[in-house]
């Protein structure tokens, strides 16, 4: 590849758009013009609903869409909506749900883009990285996780579900810089910091992994694709398609890796787990953690003494 063509691949949807303005046709103009000023909603619409609005022919958007670089338009829309993940603030992610009509598109819209995360998720995936993940994590010292702001419900649950797995699993939750650093402070050679982030791209959880690379220690990273700043420190990427749900973050298929990497650890670690399961089990039983159903149907101390009257 051309030091040219490798430049332009690496050039962002906007830039392509800005510096191609000039030698642009004025229905191609017009196309430009709309989605740089509206390029949240733009980057839902048609091919056909995006030449009515700007009052083009549909061929004519395609036309431009492959001026610009794309295979087509729906290589070009696609490419808008990832661009759209790492740059939007929360505002304009909200105001890009005015694509949906009513509450139940919004139902089957999202349903259906999680089934299509988790569907790419599946076919793109790579079985070497997670094999050597598993292997790099069972052979660790000590497992620090990490996944800050809309990726701290991940960090957590694999956190919860690590804790009987392994005898040190440390879940680094905050968001301030000096207790992050406090909390990964001893990591170092034989321990394994596992970064998760999707966009927008934390930039406290990419600093940690900078720490804990420098220090020798091993970095797994779950995050959206390669081409990212998240991957710049990582050993080893896994990679799970993340959509943006309007102002919400859609993590179905980051999760789902997720399950697939506990219950991967968990079957290397069986003899383990049915000792720290049994041990918690006698406690969860002896503290009713959890409710049996057969609990509702004994009566109270107090009520015992009640009917003994």
């Amino acid at each position: 590849m051309t030091e040219d063509k490798r430049n332009e691949s690496l050039a962002s949807v906007v830039e392509r758009i800005t510096d191609s303005m000039d030698s642009m046709s004025k229905g191609q103009k017009a196309i430009a013009k709309y989605i740089l000023a509206n390029y949240e909603t733009a980057a839902y619409m048609t091919a056909a609903k995006l030449g009515e609005t700007t009052g083009v022919s549909e061929s004519t958007v395609v036309r431009f869409s492959m001026e610009l670089g794309y295979e087509g338009y729906p290589h070009f829309q696609k490419a808008l909506q990832e661009e759209l993940k790492v740059k939007l603030t929360s505002v304009q992610r909200l105001n890009a749900a005015s694509r949906f009509s009513d509450d139940a598109s919004i139902l089957k819209s999202i349903l259906q883009a999680d089934i299509d995360s988790l569907k790419y998720t599946y076919e793109n995936l790579d079985d070497e990285s997670f094999s050597k993940a598993v292997s790099t994590i069972l052979k660790a010292k000590k497992i620090y996780i990490m996944g800050l702001r809309s990726s701290s419900p991940l960090s957590s649950f694999m956190h919860f579900y690590m804790t009987p797995l392994f005898d040190d699993v440390r879940h680094i939750h905050s968001n301030s810089a000096n207790e992050v650093f406090e909390q990964i402070l001893p990591i170092g050679p034989g321990d394994v910091m596992i970064g998760i982030s999707f966009p927008r791209y934390s930039s406290r959880t990419i600093q940690s992994m900078q720490y804990a690379r420098s220090r020798g220690a091993s970095v797994i990273v779950l995050t959206d694709k390669a081409d990212t700043p998240m991957t710049e420190f990582a050993d080893i990427a896994l990679f799970a398609r993340s959509d943006m749900a309007s102002f919400v973050d859609s993590l179905t298929a980051p999760l789902s890796l997720i399950n697939a990497l506990l219950v991967a650890l968990g079957m290397h670690r069986k003899s383990h787990i049915e000792e720290s399961f049994e041990a918690l089990e006698r406690l969860w039983k002896e503290y009713k953690v959890y409710d049996t159903g057969k609990d509702r149907n004994q009566p109270s101390e107090e009520n015992k003494e009640d009917e003994e009257v």
